[in-house]
């Protein structure tokens, strides 16, 4: 499940994403279209500047924009920036693995089931961007 932090991360970026090529976005006209609480919305923009899926500009004419064209960030990216491991299980992460107690991973059929609950998610979320979001 994606946390409410992800989804205002989500809500954030498509609005960057429509307003790509138009120039930096105020963080505070952003929190008003978006709805989302104004000191939340800082964190998240900033840990994605901080990824470099953000670039931003500082004094007037100033705020936050997508470093790249909107079909070149992949939303398995931002959800694992944002939230960490896209897999239901830590033994079958890619990125965030570890090995659970008190588990033979060999002969684990839950093991075996998510792992192809995890592929079948990423190759979804691996392939769409946030152009397919706008």
């Amino acid at each position: 499940m994606l946390s409410k932090k992800a989804q205002y991360a989500f809500r954030a970026l498509t609005h960057l994403a429509e307003n790509y090529n138009k120039g930096p976005v105020l963080i505070s006209e952003m929190a008003k279209k978006k709805r989302i609480p104004l000191k939340f919305l800082e964190n998240i923009l900033l840990e994605l500047k901080k990824e470099d899926i953000l670039e931003s500009k500082k004094g007037r004419g100033g705020g936050y924009y997508l470093k790249e064209h909107p079909s070149k960030t992949y939303i398995a990216t931002v959800i694992r920036i944002v939230d960490g491991p896209i897999s239901l299980l830590p033994c079958v992460s890619l990125y965030f693995y570890q090995r659970c107690k008190n588990c033979n991973e060999k002969q684990c059929g839950l093991h075996d089931m998510m792992k192809d609950v995890r592929d079948a998610t990423l190759k979804i979320l691996e392939r769409r961007t946030l152009k397919d979001l706008v």
